[in-house]
C-alpha cells in the first residue's frame, strides 16, 4: 500500500533565505534545511519568530549545506523541542558548530545590548530563547554521511548526498520515497554552484527525479566570464588605491572569504595588487579559512595546483600580506589606518557583524571603496547600499554615503540561468520542477526558459503543500 506523503514549502519560497520545507511521509515529519531568513531576524523578532510546526514533532532534519539561511535555526528548533537525527555530510557537520556558535553568540550579545536599552526605559526585559548548549545539542543529533552513501533515514525514505559544489559540503539532497512496489525519486538541489568558481568541484548530475526542488537564485540572468569578473575586481582595487583610501569587502565567512583569498593571491603572484596589507576580519572565518587548509587535498585540483605551482601549502602562505584580525582590538585598529588596506568582512549582506562596524567609520569618506562581491538579499543594508541609498542609520546614527560603491556579480557561488538550466535537463525521467530560492523576477525568468525547453515547471509559493 502506497504511503501518504506530502512537501510542504514553509521557507524560501518566492524569496531567496530561509530554507525550509517540511515532508510528512505517514506519521513521521522530516525538515529539510532549518534557515534563517537574511535581513529579518533581528532580536524581537527572534523573540516573536514561530515555526508553522511544532518541533517536537520533527523527527529527522535533512540539511543541503551549512549556510545560515539554511541551517541557522537549528539551534532555536532544538531549543523549541526537536530531539531528532539531523542528516548531513561530513563538511557540514564539521562548520555547522563555527556558524551556528557565531549566531547564537551575536544573538545573545545583541540581546543584552537591547536589554540595557529596555532597563533603561523602565520596560520588560527579554528572556533568550536559545543558548550555546543549544548549538551543542545541534551537533550532537548530527549524523555525518558521505556523498554518494545511501543511508535509510526511516521506514520507507532512503537518503543519498551528492556534490553542489556551492561550498564545502554542500549537498544535492536525493530522497528516495517508496510508494508501493515503486520508489518515487524527490531531489533538492540546495545551493548548486558556479562551474567558475574556485576551490569547488562541479556540481553533480542528477540520474532521474519524480519532483525536484530547484533553486533559482539567478534564474534571470547569467555570470559573466570569470576573467572579465576578475578584470573588474582588479580595476576596482587600482581605482581605490589611487584614491588613497581603504577597500571594504562584505563577505560571508564561509565560501565567499575564502574564494576572495584565492584571487587576491592571485592578483599579488601577478604583482597587479598594490595594497599593501589585506586583513581577514572575522574570527568565524579566519577558523573556517584554517578547516579550508586541513582539507584542501579534497578541493578541485587545478586550483589546488595553482597554489602549489606558487609555492603555497594553503590559502594564508598563497597570500604574504594578509592579516588575521581575531580580537575586537585588532578589528578597531582598522578604523585607524587611513588607505592601503583590504578589509575583508561579514556579514556578506551587512545585516550585522564587524563590517557594519566599518561602515560607519568609513562610509562617509570619499577615498574608500566598498566592494560587493555576492548576492544582497532584500531587506538587508547591503542591498540597501547596492541600490544606491545615500544615507542610513548605522549604531542609531545617520551616516552619508560617500564611498565608492562596487557590485561585482560574477564572484557568485551559485549557478547562473544557464548553468540551471543544463542542470535541469540532464535529469532523466519526466520531473516535476518547483523553483525555490529566488526572487519572482528571477523566478519567472527562469520558469520561462524551462518551459520552452518542455520541463514541468511550478514556481513554488509559500505554505503551499504537495502531494508526492
Amino acid at each position: 500500500m502506497p504511503l501518504d506523503a506530502s512537501l510542504t514549502f514553509l521557507g524560501a519560497a518566492e524569496q531567496v533565505t530561509g530554507s525550509c520545507y517540511l515532508l510528512k511521509l505517514q506519521d513521521k515529519h522530516i525538515l529539510l534545511d532549518c534557515g534563517m531568513t537574511q535581513g529579518e531576524n533581528q532580536i524581537t523578532e527572534w523573540n516573536k519568530f514561530r515555526f508553522a510546526f511544532r518541533p517536537k514533532d520533527i523527527d529527522y532534519v535533512i540539511l543541503s549545506h551549512a549556510h545560515i539561511d539554511h541551517s541557522g535555526l537549528l539551534p532555536l528548533l532544538v531549543a523549541k523541542g526537536f530531539q531528532g537525527k539531523i542528516y548531513c555530510t561530513q563538511g557540514t557537520a564539521l562548520l555547522l558548530g563555527v556558524l551556528l556558535k557565531d549566531s547564537v553568540h551575536l544573538y545573545l550579545k545583541d540581546l543584552e545590548w537591547q536589554n540595557k536599552q529596555l532597563a533603561r526605559q523602565g520596560k520588560k526585559l527579554l528572556d533568550p530563547v536559545m543558548a550555546v548548549q543549544d548549538v551543542e545539542q545541534v551537533l550532537d543529533y548530527c549524523h555525518p554521511v558521505g556523498y554518494k552513501q545511501k543511508v535509510t533515514v526511516c521506514e520507507g525514505l532512503e537518503l543519498e548526498f551528492l556534490d553542489a559544489g556551492h561550498i564545502l559540503g554542500s549537498a544535492i539532497v536525493q530522497l528516495s520515497v517508496k510508494q508501493g512496489k515503486a520508489m518515487r525519486q524527490l531531489v533538492f538541489s540546495g545551493d548548486l554552484g558556479n562551474p567558475a568558481t574556485v576551490l569547488m568541484p562541479d556540481p553533480s548530475p542528477v540520474k532521474t527525479a519524480d519532483l525536484v526542488l530547484m533553486e533559482s537564485t539567478y534564474g534571470d540572468r547569467n555570470h559573466q566570464p570569470l576573467q572579465n569578473t576578475l578584470e573588474e575586481f582588479a580595476n576596482a582595487l587600482d581605482e581605490a588605491h589611487k584614491a588613497g583610501g581603504n577597500v571594504f569587502i562584505p563577505a560571508f565567512a564561509l565560501g565567499r572569504s575564502q574564494e576572495i583569498l584565492y584571487y587576491l593571491g592571485l592578483l599579488y603572484h601577478q604583482g597587479r595588487l598594490k595594497q599593501k596589507m589585506v586583513v581577514l576580519d572575522s574570527p568565524m572565518a579566519i577558523e573556517i579559512t584554517k578547516i579550508y587548509s586541513e582539507l584542501m587535498a579534497e578541493f578541485d585540483r587545478k586550483d589546488t595546483k595553482v597554489l602549489h605551482g606558487y609555492g603555497a601549502r594553503d590559502l594564508q602562505s598563497f597570500l604574504p600580506i594578509l592579516r588575521l584580525a581575531s580580537s575586537m582590538e585588532e578589528s578597531m585598529a582598522m578604523n585607524r589606518i587611513s588607505g592601503g588596506a583590504i578589509v575583508i568582512a561579514g556579514s556578506g549582506m551587512c545585516n550585522g557583524g564587524r563590517i557594519v562596524h566599518h561602515l560607519k567609520h568609513n562610509l562617509w569618506k570619499s577615498s574608500n571603496h566598498l566592494i560587493f562581491v555576492g548576492f544582497q538579499a532584500k531587506g538587508t543594508l547591503g542591498r540597501r547600499l547596492v541600490d544606491g541609498e545615500k544615507r542610513v542609520k548605522l549604531f542609531g546614527q545617520n551616516v552619508a554615503v560617500k564611498a565608492t560603491i562596487h557590485t561585482i556579480g560574477g564572484f557568485s557561488a551559485h549557478a547562473g540561468q544557464d548553468e540551471l538550466l543544463g542542470w535541469a535537463r540532464m535529469i532523466g525521467g519526466q520531473p516535476r520542477f518547483y523553483l525555490v530560492h529566488g526572487e519572482p523576477n528571477a523566478q519567472l525568468a527562469l520558469q520561462s526558459r524551462m518551459l520552452e525547453y518542455g520541463l514541468h515547471c511550478q514556481i513554488a509559493e509559500k505554505g503551499q503543500q504537495i502531494k508526492l
